[in-house]
């Protein structure tokens, strides 16, 4: 491999209404370890992310803790950012999609889509909360099910049954804001054409861009036609209003991905050796890798390949997606007391441990990661402790007591290092194809070779 490559990569855009848990802290370990890869092998390779700044949950939650929304995204990227420094993750930028970048790029895409015809408007009937005066997200209604008759469901899907629906079909729906009962009303609503771009995303999904089984997922989509997308929404909302549509809004999923430019383009007007252009222009010879959950896929393999086709930049390079974090078998859960912030972990234990056990269980493949509390005690106690730490201590003793704290002048076994050495490259190629697991595998058996010695 050249020193040539120049590569931008970023980590899904963590939201800024709540703090940073060991699931969301899989992807950020999982990045910083290849970025620290590439890094040492000397490519150019940048690492930047952003809070996920805006949105009805946001704004909500502000009201509801009597302070501005700004003042809240504040304080939350304040603790966003100490929980990833004290878990090793190394950004070259940490930035916030609420921010004069971030508003100009969105601003400047939604204009060339608008311009260029992928820009369409229709009048949509939504649920309105008449006494906060406001229009509803599916998630802000719950209701009965009109499936299984369960309580106190979701506006979209029932947990008890697994029915997904229409908020408008709950029976005795009400606002989860006011608690009052909603009423449709009607709404001028502005639509991404994605449908447009049919064609150039079946290709590009079949590219090698993305995991075989997200491609595989995707096809679905096409099989039953690409629909319009929804990109904007109604006073109140905190977020970037849409140009020459008052009262309108960016919808939070239009200027998150843009984010990711947006805080390229902060550290770029920062540093002389780093060009936006170069990054994002539709020729570029630069590489450009998003990783995400499995949760994201459409937005990042459907609507942003679209929105950056249609406005004349580079696609990504590659999107890669992994599983979900479930500790003890089960789902993360409060009550079970399985649901574990960054800051209790970093508070009781070396945040080395994690990323270890973490990186001894990655693929590339988009499976859960089981963090199971005995094996992760016992990984880290033989692995880390018993075989890698012990040779360094073990071996600083033995210099220090039999050989007066000095080394050798030759090596009593250059087989042995000429094995170490050419390991080298396998494990570097299972690094660069996201296989951490079978690298920490090569690695540890070289340890264990070590101590043996």
């Amino acid at each position: 491999m050249t020193s040539e490559r120049k590569i931008l990569v970023t980590s899904a855009l963590p939201y800024a209404n709540g703090p940073i848990h060991l699931g969301h802290m899989l992807e950020y370990i999982q990045t910083d370890i290849w970025v620290r890869f590439q890094k040492q092998r000397g490519n150019t390779c940048t690492y930047v992310c952003a809070d996920d700044a805006h949105g009805t949950p946001i704004m909500l939650k502000a009201q509801e803790r009597g302070i501005t929304p700004e003042a809240m995204i504040a304080q939350t990227k304040i603790e966003h950012m100490a929980d990833f420094a004290d878990f090793n993750v190394d950004f070259d930028n940490y930035h916030s999609t609420h921010s004069d970048e971030n508003r100009e790029l969105a601003t400047m895409i939604y204009t060339r889509l608008r311009d260029n015809g992928h820009i369409k408007t229709r009048v949509i009937s939504q649920l309105f909360d008449p006494e906060k005066e406001m229009f509803l997200p599916d998630r802000f209604v719950k209701g009965i099910c009109p499936e299984c008759k369960s309580e106190d469901q979701n506006g979209d899907n029932c947990d008890a049954c697994g029915a997904t629906y229409s908020p408008t079909d709950l029976i005795s729906p009400r606002s989860v804001v006011s608690g009052a009962e909603p009423v449709l009303k009607d709404s001028e609503h502005y639509f991404f054409d994605l449908p447009a771009f049919s064609d150039m995303l079946q290709t590009w999904t079949r590219s090698g861009a993305l995991q075989d089984e997200i491609a595989n997922k995707l096809a679905e989509w096409f099989e039953t036609g690409l629909k319009q997308w929804d990109i904007s929404r109604d006073a109140p909302y905190f977020g970037f209003e849409i140009p020459d549509a008052p009262g309108k809004f960016f919808y939070v999923w239009l200027d998150a991905p843009i984010g990711y430019m947006g805080s390229f383009k902060n550290l770029c007007d920062r540093r002389d050796d780093l060009d936006f252009d170069e990054y994002f222009k539709k020729d570029s010879t630069t590489e450009l890798y998003h990783f995400i959950g499995k949760d994201i896929v459409n937005f990042h393999s459907l609507f942003w390949p679209a929105m950056l086709e249609g406005t004349g930049f580079r696609k990504p390079t590659g999107v890669f997606a992994h599983g979900f974090v479930t500790v003890n078998g089960k789902k993360m859960s409060k009550s079970r007391g399985t649901f574990i912030m960054a800051r209790t972990y970093l508070d009781n234990l070396n945040p080395e441990y994690l990323r270890y056990y973490y990186a001894a269980k990655l693929s590339s493949k988009i499976v859960d990661l089981d963090l199971n509390l005995e094996d992760f005690a016992q990984r880290v106690n033989s692995d880390v402790v018993g075989k890698v730490v012990n040779l360094a201590s073990r071996t600083a003793g033995f210099i220090y007591k039999r050989f007066d704290a000095k080394l050798a002048s030759e090596i009593s076994e250059p087989a042995l290092l000429a094995e170490f050495v050419a390991a080298g490259d396998t494990i570097a190629q299972y690094y660069e194809t996201r296989e951490f697991s079978k690298a920490i595998k090569e690695i540890m058996a070289l340890a264990d070779k070590a101590n043996a010695y």
